[in-house]
């Protein structure tokens, strides 16, 4: 089983959905920006993503400008054929995207509308019922 990675950026472009052979395979292209705390703005590095099968609608809802967090497998394959030298392919396969937009700023508490609220656990000792029956 293939290790899973994340990476972090901006989309830069947006293919279609492309189906090959005759068993109806489908594969969508994806290009991001690298962002995040480690990337030279002077020296970008652009990524290309793919989506396989049922995932290949997962950026749908994203348009190009977006800043993503995208979950992926790398995965690679040797190929040769036709008297030419093997070649290897590499893939890095998308299962989940994330948008940043909505995610909460850093070190804010993420919402809870289930958690109680911040004074529920704050009885003064007049409250506190001490008679443990056993």
């Amino acid at each position: 089983m293939s290790q899973t990675y994340q990476a972090q950026g901006v989309i830069h472009s947006i293919g279609e959905t492309t189906e090959y052979g005759k068993n109806g395979f489908t594969k969508r292209e994806f290009v991001i920006k690298l962002t995040g705390e480690d990337e030279n703005g002077d020296y970008p590095n652009h990524i290309a993503l793919e989506l396989i099968k049922d995932k290949c609608g997962l950026i749908d809802d994203y348009n190009v400008g977006d800043e993503i967090t995208a979950h992926f497998n790398l995965s690679g394959r040797l190929w040769s054929g036709n008297g030419r030298p093997e070649k290897c392919f590499t893939s890095l396969q998308v299962w989940r995207l994330e948008s940043l937009a909505s995610a909460p700023a850093a070190g804010a508490p993420a919402a809870n509308a289930d958690a109680p609220p911040a004074d529920a656990y704050d009885q003064g000792a007049a409250d506190f019922d001490d008679d443990i029956p056993f």
